[in-house]
């Protein structure tokens, strides 16, 4: 399992049920936008070699409360 990190925009104040609905995820930060959404960075696990977008998109961008996700970074232990 490798961790991946998410931002999220979210429907105001849906922030924890968004990421109470993840698998598995993590609230790094939350943060409040100027749009009047609400940013969240998650951090979520996935196995070796599963594709990270058709991931996203399975399991993170149809909860709903989701907005849309923004970004998505991955991070190599050294």
């Amino acid at each position: 399992m490798k961790p991946i990190f998410v931002q999220l925009q979210c429907v105001p104040g849906k922030t924890y049920e968004v990421a109470d609905a993840i698998y598995k995820a993590e609230i790094v930060s939350e943060l409040y936008s100027t749009s009047g959404e609400y940013d969240l960075l998650i951090k979520v696990y996935i196995e070796e070699g599963q594709d990270i977008g058709k991931f996203v998109n399975q399991y993170i961008s149809s909860v709903p409360g989701v907005v849309r996700s923004l970004t998505t970074m991955t991070f190599t232990a050294f």
